[in-house]
């Protein structure tokens, strides 16, 4: 029986069946909201609570946690937001502000409505973790994307914000900054780049799976690259 529960969004997305694999394997109890009208693989075989929540709703968001928060056996210990996306754009003069807009939307607030969501369920349990997911683009832009760019800086931001809100609470909040992450549609959106040097789901889940768990108990604030060979 699980002891722990985990919160993971995004989780059929590119990242998110690694991600859901490696916190199954360990023990946790994984809860993995998805769109009533998602398609797409199952993040795993069999085990994952998948209650339909809108993530870009505070009430979606709110019945997410209460069912990740409400196994009293598997108290909820951790939260990984990998809810987000990506769209070229021109430059800053081309780019209307309703795109710039939707990049800010799509990336930041659900990692905000579920982390709010979910604090005061860590802070009763007795502490937790929050993982976030940035860009490398965060720290270094690259042109043509700056709503994306933009918006993975405030995520890392604020999860900042949250380790230095909640560390009296004993709440940590950690960030994964990946560079190109090697998934089906990123190849498809670059056919000719050595796709060999990006990092894998396989490779930055383990990551995430540490920051969420004890082994790094004395971690939070942390800004952590997971670039691979790119």
């Amino acid at each position: 029986m699980a002891e722990r529960s985990v919160l993971v969004t995004g989780g059929t997305g590119g990242l998110g069946p690694a991600v859901v694999s490696a916190f199954r394997q360990t023990g946790w109890r994984v809860v993995v909201p998805r769109r009533e009208s998602a398609t797409g693989p199952e993040p795993a075989a069999a085990g994952p609570d998948r209650p339909v929540a809108d993530l870009m709703d505070p009430a979606g968001v709110a019945r997410a946690v209460a069912v990740a928060a409400g196994d009293p056996a598997a108290p909820l210990r951790a939260v990984v937001n990998l809810v987000g996306g990506y769209a070229d754009g021109g430059r800053v003069h081309e780019t209307p502000v309703e795109e710039f807009e939707r990049m800010l939307a799509l990336n930041l607030r659900p990692t905000y409505l579920v982390t709010q969501a979910a604090l005061p369920h860590l802070v009763a349990a007795g502490g937790g973790a929050v993982v976030c997911v940035s860009s490398r683009a965060a720290l270094a832009p690259f042109p043509g994307a700056a709503g994306y760019v933009t918006a993975k800086a405030a995520v890392l931001a604020f999860a900042n914000a949250v380790a230095v809100e909640y560390r009296a609470s004993g709440v940590r909040c950690n960030t994964v900054l990946p560079s190109v992450i090697d998934t089906p549609a990123n190849r498809a959106a670059q056919p000719d780049a050595d796709h060999h040097r990006w990092v894998t789901p396989a490779e930055i889940a383990p990551v995430i799976r540490f920051l969420a768990s004890d082994e790094s108990a004395p971690t939070s604030g942390a800004s952590v690259p997971v670039y691979g060979r790119a």
